[in-house]
């Protein structure tokens, strides 16, 4: 199962207690993380590449990918491995021409039409939700439940990582529906 630890540092009391999350994701003394989502969507381009430096200089036993969302250019200045796009992105057919090879590049999505148009599109992998009424925050979409997940994981040969209320005790049920592996705030931030 992959796991992705998407950051809030919202929730948590400071930045320094976002990187000592993000150590314990990395380190395996919390939840261990295979992909580290940098999304602090209120930090402007130099205090996001700053935090994703921090984040690159932490260390990293199990070598787990650093991605930062919405931002490619940061991403791509920090060398993170990749970056992952809200809905409604450019298409990632349009990054790769500024990219590495094996830069990641995922795009988030409520639909199985959507996950479609992202595989079709040159996304590598989907981040689909909500599964569950998520944790950390409103969303204002209703949940698509496992049918909904195993329905989008179905329609495409890419990863789908399901997001949206996940726990410990619902991870599995995610995968056995079909999804690659899971993506979470509160799950990683409350251990």
């Amino acid at each position: 199962m992959l796991r992705c630890y998407i950051t809030g540092r919202q929730s948590l009391p400071s930045d320094v207690v976002l990187l000592d999350a993000i150590a314990r994701a990395l380190d395996g003394t919390g939840i261990a993380a295979d992909w580290i989502q940098i999304r602090e969507k209120d930090l402007s381009a130099r205090d996001l590449f700053d935090l994703a430096l921090r984040v690159l200089a932490l260390p990293n036993p199990s070598g787990a990918k650093i991605l930062v969302n919405a931002r490619v250019d940061v991403a791509l200045a920090a060398g993170a491995s990749g970056a992952h796009l809200p809905a409604r992105s450019p298409s990632p057919k349009r990054w790769r021409a500024l990219t590495p090879p094996g830069f990641l590049i995922g795009v988030s999505c409520h639909s199985a039409d959507e996950v479609r148009a992202a595989q079709d599109e040159g996304a590598d992998y989907a981040v689909f939700g909500p599964v569950f009424a998520p944790l950390s925050k409103p969303v204002g979409l209703p949940p698509r439940a496992l049918e909904g997940l195993a329905e989008a994981a179905r329609a495409v040969a890419i990863p789908v990582l399901a997001l949206g209320g996940i726990t410990a005790a619902n991870a599995q049920d995610c995968v056995d529906a079909g999804a690659a592996g899971i993506a979470a705030i509160s799950l990683f931030q409350s251990c």
